[in-house]
């Protein structure tokens, strides 16, 4: 009689452990990132507001966001700190069109880390052939981090070069 509780728990469990994999938060990141490239028509959200910095995010990446944030790409209206950025780090731009063809995919983990690599088309809206076919990729760090998957940093591929967010945001933080 014992048996068939812990079988069902056992079963609750790896399907919750199997819920939570390395793209998670990687789907909700590009899930705002897409809705935001959607419409003009809706306030941009921005994945590094406290609700899903703290939730998708690592501690060090949180850390290095917060020291990056005391220079603020512009100013705000109260104060406060404000984004480092002055662009979307995930399409690394301040202009696109809708994105297009979305795919992501997970490698095998390696050293505690997972590489989520996604791909997507952002100027499918302009008119100039080689641009409007160019396919930007981006990878994520995903590690795990009290229990749960979370991005440890950001790569975006250009030119067959990948920078770091991470590093891109400890040269902000030193002023540079």
């Amino acid at each position: 009689m014992r048996t068939l509780p812990l079988a069902i728990a056992f079963s609750l469990l790896s399907t919750f452990a199997a819920a939570a994999d390395a793209t998670d938060p990687v789907r909700q990141v590009m899930k705002i990132t897409e809705d935001n490239w959607n419409t003009v028509d809706s306030e941009w959200k921005y994945i590094f507001d406290p609700d899903p910095l703290a939730r998708l995010f690592s501690k060090r990446f949180q850390a290095a966001y917060a020291e990056a944030a005391k220079h603020p790409a512009y100013e705000t209206e109260n104060n406060q700190p404000g984004d480092p950025f002055g662009y979307d780090v995930i399409t690394s731009s301040q202009d696109g069109c809708p994105l297009q063809e979305v795919k992501m995919n997970s490698g095998a983990g390696a050293s505690g880390m997972t590489d989520v690599t996604v791909t997507f088309k952002m100027w499918t809206c302009v008119d100039e052939a080689d641009v409007k076919d160019s396919v930007s990729e981006v990878h994520f760090d995903v590690i795990d981090e009290d229990g749960k998957p979370v991005i440890d940093d950001i790569h975006r591929v250009a030119d067959g070069e990948r920078d770091s967010v991470i590093e891109e945001m400890q040269s902000i933080a030193k002023g540079e």
